[in-house]
């Protein structure tokens, strides 16, 4: 169930809504878990029990670590997950290069060709890692182990970021699943942060997947330079504004259940250099990985070499992380290697240049890498690249359709907002003289987002597949 949906926003969202606020407070937790449960088993049906067995595993691991054997505890837990995300995630990508490899050697591949494919179900990333912080938080005496079954797999399964995040610790709202606040007003702040986002996604993002669609589908041979990077930039925008738009939503649809998640974006596209953009991108993934692998690893503790061993180990695991193949491991290293080179004393270097410039670095390092993201393979991948730095004219008939298709008023006017609120504009409008339009704004966002949606073609959030 996409939230940028009819059936998301006018039947599940007010029946939720309705059902939660009608409960008696001590029941409140236990209409969150069965509606969050009903929300994923929409999708994925018998799947959810997967979902439940996790919380039951973690749940439990939780109270073992408590009860003095922390190590049995822990151990139980990291396996548990691990194997059910190598299993639905990473099973087909292991048996696809072995597959390539028998293939390689001259060696019989029928018997791997017979595996049968494995459904990756949506949000084992982002649940699987919720639930492991949880396990080691105990394990370090962050937090008490939680002994009411029901609020915690209501922590697990909260349906606002259940299947594309933000990854939520459990540290940062355990609190929250006692007591918390609700209120009109913060009902109010998250209905506005809620179309917020839906605008972002219906009228940014999908506007921007269309073109990046549109032309990454093409014989990469047909195509211009000018044309290349036209769906590599509409790639960028559509990158930023679904992901912060679901994140947004997430956020928003949290307050009016009384939750308040940490952000997850800090306008990433204004930062000067990689070090800083992984600061403000995805900051639960990045600040996750940080604590529970980079830091885990010994951080920066053991010298030089071993930090820089340990920031490539943390972008291989953030690139897998992202997907079962190897574009994405690329996609990963290939930050960790400009990340690796600033920490060298290139961020000295660009500091002192010209701030326009250490922006222009940045988006060329961020715009490039995302070719790998959105590619299906590395010679693909390659391919795309050379058209982008070799210049082509590419086939003309492809590109007088091209133009026909994306030049129009459109396009040019969701192309100026893109890029306008990719600065931290909103926050300035509203501590300006004009902030009594907000309201008048967010209503305009929201009747635009109703138009715009389309009853037959939900384009999915982009993390969804992650």
């Amino acid at each position: 169930m996409v939230f940028s949906s009819f059936i998301f926003l006018f039947l599940f969202l007010p029946i939720a809504l309705i059902s939660y606020f009608c409960a008696p407070k001590k029941f409140k937790n236990f209409i969150l878990l069965i509606i969050s449960l009903f929300f994923y088993a929409w999708a994925e049906n018998i799947l959810v029990v997967l979902l439940i067995g996790s919380s039951i595993i973690d749940y439990s691991c939780g109270i073992i670590i408590e009860s003095g054997r922390k190590k049995l505890g822990l151990t139980i837990s990291i396996l548990f997950n691990l194997l059910i995300l190598f299993s639905f995630k990473y099973l087909n990508f292991t048996f696809d290069n072995l597959y390539s490899l028998f293939d390689f050697l001259g060696w019989n591949t029928d018997s791997i060709a017979s595996v049968p494919r494995i459904v990756l179900p949506i949000g084992i990333s982002f649940y699987t890692f919720q639930t492991m912080s949880y396990t080691i938080d105990v394990y370090r005496g962050n937090v008490k182990a939680n002994r009411n079954f029901i609020d915690f797999a209501a922590y697990v399964s909260m349906f606002p970021q259940l299947v594309a995040g933000p990854i939520i610790r459990y540290a940062d709202i355990h609190t929250q699943l006692k007591s918390r606040i609700h209120s009109m007003d913060k009902f109010n702040v998250g209905v506005q942060r809620v179309i917020i986002g839906l605008a972002k996604k219906v009228l940014i993002s999908d506007t921007f997947a269309s073109i990046g669609d549109s032309i990454f589908t093409q014989d990469i041979n047909d195509l211009s330079t000018p044309y290349a990077w036209l769906g590599i930039i509409s790639v960028t925008i559509q990158f930023y504004f679904d992901f912060s738009g679901y994140s947004d939503m997430a956020i928003g649809l949290g307050k009016m259940f009384g939750f308040d998640f940490l952000e997850n974006f800090n306008y990433p596209y204004i930062s000067k250099n990689m070090l800083e953009f992984w600061k403000r991108w995805h900051i639960s993934l990045s600040s996750w990985v940080r604590d529970y692998v980079y830091i885990s690893l010994g951080g920066n503790r053991k010298g030089a070499i071993w930090t820089y061993f340990n920031l490539v180990v943390v972008f291989f695991v953030i690139g897998l992380w992202h997907g079962a193949s190897w574009n994405f491991i690329v996609w990963g290293l290939f930050h960790g290697t400009f990340i690796l080179i600033e920490k060298g004393g290139f961020d000295k270097v660009l500091s002192k240049l010209w701030r326009p410039i250490q922006h222009f670095y940045m988006l060329m390092v961020l715009v490039t890498s995302l070719v790998f993201f959105r590619t299906d393979n590395l010679a693909q991948a390659i391919s795309f690249m050379k058209k982008m730095f070799v210049f082509s004219n590419g086939n003309e008939t492809m590109n007088s359709y091209l133009n026909y298709f994306h030049l129009n008023f459109h396009t040019l006017l969701f192309l100026i907002v893109a890029i306008v609120f990719c600065f931290p504009v909103y926050k300035s409008f509203m501590k300006s003289k004009f902030s009594w339009a907000h309201n008048i704004i967010v209503l305009s966002l929201l009747f635009l987002s109703i138009l715009y949606l389309n009853a037959d073609k939900n384009i999915p959030f982009l993390y969804f597949r992650f």
